[in-house]
């Protein structure tokens, strides 16, 4: 049911509107004027209006003129004395049709059909126009949500970058780097070797950074860590139920960097037996759960390291000489700190200013003394002990650190 206002000062024409428009199920308003009719039209919703131009206090044009800015409704202007100018007029103002009297009801409810219908087309497009800006406003939205995240992204990965920074401008590491940036463009197979701290696992990501598979995962595997009965679920995963505590299926190490690099550190520590089947995923990569009966196709650059002698381990019977080669296509050997002891004030600083930024306090000074001393330790434990030092030193001094503080912790 559509709300109708007929505006007419002749009683008669207003009553017979009335009755054939609610004979059609319409609710009808009515007005004798043009005031009333305006008044009525600033209070009220209606979807379609009949006006007629000729009359008293307001007549129709100055209707339309005043009352088409308040509402959406269709106006059918009606006169007795139309002419063409009038109709004109009427149309340029905002009126839909307009009607000469005598009424024709056959017109009268065709015109009524086409207002309404206009009407509806008009609140659709409304409709869609207000989803098209709601549309418009999520897109806008998600485009800065897209961007923080990716300013957030950027941050991490700057923060990442920064955790895994390999510090030092020494010839000896300098060719190490050039080395591992040369073979990170290929998809050979590395290993790297150098002594327990000397930052095996960060010249490993650097590869994987500056690889092609750098969107992939990189995924750390310390063999030392994991007993060896538990290594082979660890690196090829397993099905439930395929031994006491496997209580769920489990994707191992392999599964979890496909498409992107797997870092086997202290490869020399692992089984034998787990040797021969990391041989034969580097063959066929393939590779099959404990407990499995299908093999999985798996596509992984394998990085290893180990701080032993594995020319000297193959000869002991503790590593396969045949995954040696595979695992060996390029070897890179980090220097232990004592081979790049210039480094070792760059070192300095910067691990100072990272753990003081943890601690929320300002990084300490070392004087001269103090610098020498920590440059002509042996440093067993490498990089790794000197960042221990260094965190000590800041914990344990609030002013500039002397030879006798150093002296303490070394």
């Amino acid at each position: 049911m559509k709300r109708i206002l007929i505006i007419d000062d002749e009683p008669l024409i207003r009553e017979s509107l009335k009755e054939v428009l609610e004979y059609e199920g319409h609710e009808v308003v009515l007005a004798e004027d043009g005031a009333k009719g305006l008044k009525k039209i600033q209070k009220e919703k209606f979807n379609a209006i009949f006006c007629d131009i000729k009359m008293p206090k307001m007549d129709g044009m100055e209707l339309l003129q005043k009352a088409k800015p308040l509402t959406d409704a269709s106006f059918v202007m009606i006169s007795g004395h139309a002419t063409i100018e009038n109709a004109v007029e009427a149309m340029k103002q905002g009126a839909f049709y307009f009607i000469e009297k005598p009424l024709d009801l056959n017109r009268i409810l065709i015109t009524l059909r086409n207002a309404l219908e206009k009407e509806e087309l008009v609140e659709k497009e409304k409709i869609l126009l207000a989803q098209k800006e709601e549309l418009t406003a999520q897109k806008e939205e998600l485009a800065a949500q897209k961007d923080e995240l990716f300013s957030e992204t950027k941050n991490l990965k700057k923060q990442l970058d920064k955790k895994y920074h390999i510090v030092g401008s020494s010839k000896a590491l300098l060719q190490v780097l050039e080395m591992s940036d040369t073979v990170a463009k290929t998809d050979a197979r590395v290993l790297i070797t150098g002594e327990n701290g000397t930052g095996k696992e960060l010249l490993a990501r650097r590869i994987h950074e500056k690889s092609a598979v750098a969107n992939g995962a990189f995924v750390a595997v310390n063999c030392a860590a994991i007993p060896s009965e538990l290594i082979e679920s660890e690196l090829f995963g397993h099905e439930k139920g395929s031994f006491t505590s496997a209580i769920k299926q489990r994707k191992g190490s392999f599964e979890q960097a496909n498409g992107g690099t797997l870092f086997l550190d202290e490869i020399a520590d692992m089984s034998l037996s787990a040797q021969a089947k990391v041989l034969r995923a580097l063959q066929e990569n393939k590779i099959m759960r404990v407990g499995g009966e299908s093999s999985i196709d798996v596509k992984v650059r394998v990085i290893a390291a180990t701080n032993k002698d594995l020319k000297k381990e193959i000869e002991e019977g503790r590593f396969r000489q045949d995954l040696y080669h595979r695992i060996s296509v390029v070897v890179l050997r980090l220097p232990a700190l004592r081979e790049r002891i210039e480094d070792i004030p760059e070192l300095v600083k910067y691990f100072m200013e990272d753990v003081a930024l943890s601690m929320g306090r300002q990084p300490l000074m070392l004087e001269k003394s103090a610098m020498e001393l920590l440059q002509n330790y042996s440093w067993l434990g490498n990089i790794r002990e000197l960042h221990n030092v260094v965190e000590r030193l800041l914990i344990f001094n609030s002013g500039r650190i002397t030879a006798e503080n150093v002296k303490k912790f070394l």
